[in-house]
């Protein structure tokens, strides 16, 4: 006769008890992120053990890409280890994944976060939980150095960001797998984890283990505090800006004029968060670094430049002021 007693508590579980029990909100139902891989699924097992003994409500979604065959029927076995851990409610959302452009893990994440969205308008939930792990950030880190997309890709994943939380964040990979197999729990393995078509699986595969046999171990973790570090620097130094801004600008008929002097007087640092400040405020866009530079020319290398038309944005300097206003219209 099979034991029905539970899993003896393992120092693996007790670290992913412990990271949940942190990051959970005071009241409101929550949701699992769960692919049923370990990390979402060692994630599940300890919200449903601590979600309770918080006064929390714990359900699950699982989001179904189909991009691989069977994959209904892996959401299908997700779903019902969420039932079996307790979890309730269980949603399955498939979706139709559609490339824009910006390639397919891109595309894929699109999907999966507007099907986060669906669920929590569904449920009332007032938050997601997310199984990103210490070793997920470093990717993350090490893959936005090498876009050299600045410090904003370096600041990796937030632990809160709107309504999702990812508690692991200071978790390692092999904690969570070692969880699971404390727990008795079978995580489904995504196959495409191990395929080096990705940027990603070729910097968890031979990037990172280059990099600790040639300069020694603690790189993930190293890089995982360079994220910490940069999100706090600008965490503040976007608050200042936000304020310097407010100080500075002023809503015009056209869009918003900013005192062409008072960005002047300003490092070049800051004048660039200012502007970029600006045109994600004020008009929801993003703007690249070589964008941001022309911008920031017609403040400091002013010679009659014509306007740019910036995707999402013109700006233009009229006398002592920079205006930012939407695009025309083609």
């Amino acid at each position: 006769m099979k034991s029905s007693r539970r899993p003896r508590l393992s120092p693996a579980m007790a670290d992913l008890r412990r990271a949940v029990r942190g990051a959970l909100p005071e009241a409101g139902l929550v949701l699992v992120g769960l692919s049923g891989g370990a990390d979402s699924l060692a994630l599940a097992a300890a919200t449903a053990f601590e979600a309770p003994r918080a006064g929390l409500a714990a359900g699950a979604v699982i989001v179904d890409h189909g991009l691989q065959a069977g994959s209904a029927d892996t959401a299908a076995a997700a779903a019902g280890q969420a039932r079996t851990l307790g979890l309730d409610p269980v949603l399955i959302l498939p979706v139709t994944v559609t490339d824009a452009g910006d390639g397919p893990e891109a595309a894929a994440r699109t999907a999966r976060y507007a099907a986060f969205e669906t669920a929590l308008a569904a449920t009332g939930a007032v938050t997601v939980l997310l199984g990103h792990t210490l070793d997920d950030q470093a990717e993350t880190v090490l893959l936005g150095l090498a876009r050299g997309s600045g410090a904003s890709s370096l600041q990796g994943m937030a632990p809160v960001s709107g309504p999702y939380r990812r508690p692991l964040l200071g978790i390692r990979r092999a904690q969570t797998r070692q969880a699971c197999l404390d727990a008795g729990l079978v995580a489904w393995a995504d196959p495409q984890n191990a395929d080096p078509r990705y940027a990603r699986v070729r910097a968890r595969e031979r990037v990172l283990p280059t990099f600790e046999a040639e300069l020694g171990p603690g790189i993930a973790e190293a890089l995982a505090r360079t994220a910490d570090s940069l999100r706090e620097d600008a965490e503040a130094l976007d608050a200042l800006v936000a304020e310097a801004v407010g100080a500075i600008g002023a809503p015009s008929a056209a869009g918003i004029d900013i005192a062409v002097a008072a960005l002047a007087a300003n490092p070049a640092a800051v004048r660039h968060r200012m502007i970029r400040h600006v045109a994600a405020t004020g008009f929801g866009v993003t703007l690249e670094r070589d964008h941001t530079l022309a911008v920031a020319r017609l403040v400091t290398h002013w010679h009659g430049q014509k306007a740019l038309d910036l995707p999402g944005v013109r700006v233009e300097r009229l006398g002592g002021a920079l205006v930012f206003t939407a695009p025309r219209p083609t």
